[in-house]
């Protein structure tokens, strides 16, 4: 589906889309320069952008456009009935448009689309801003591994007015 934001610059066009297997070249520039800042800092940040094909391929992932060029990605993965964010990232220049939440409400929405209402993910505890970006979003801290925050999110079914 398409979403259409409007940013302090003027109109932006957002459209969220299935990812391709023609993306992963470019989908794993994007997850290597969003998550750059944050590898020279944290030595444990495990690698991104490596199997990205693969991930695309076993889907499901999302793709968003920017004004007609890659904006971000969301990967992730359904396993035991719960649907497991395993990656969130958007451009660099991108940031602070709505991206990043509206990659979310679409993986959201195909999730209970699936029937599924329990989603999870796990963000690193020293990447500042991630845990409050969640929160905001519905989504609430479970638990920590280490420098892993787990998070968990219930989606409300048609039954529950949601």
């Amino acid at each position: 589906g398409a979403n259409f934001r409007r940013d302090k610059g003027g109109s932006v066009t957002l459209v969220i889309r299935p990812a391709r297997p023609g993306d992963a070249p470019e989908a794993a520039l994007l997850l290597e320069a969003a998550y750059a800042p944050w590898r020279a800092r944290l030595a444990d940040l495990p690698d991104v952008a490596s199997g990205v094909d693969t991930e695309i391929a076993r889907g499901p992932a999302w793709i968003a456009e920017a004004d007609g060029r890659l904006a971000g990605i969301a990967i992730a993965e359904a396993r035991d009935g719960i649907m497991h964010l395993a990656n969130l990232a958007v451009a660099p220049d991108a940031g602070g448009r709505g991206i990043g939440s509206a990659l979310v409400r679409a993986v959201e929405a195909a999730t209970a689309r699936r029937g599924i209402s329990k989603m999870r993910l796990a963000t690193h505890a020293l990447m500042e801003g991630n845990v409050d970006f969640y929160e905001r979003l519905g989504w609430r801290e479970t638990g920590r591994d280490g420098n892993k925050v787990l998070m968990a999110r219930h989606l409300p079914s048609a039954d529950e007015g949601g």
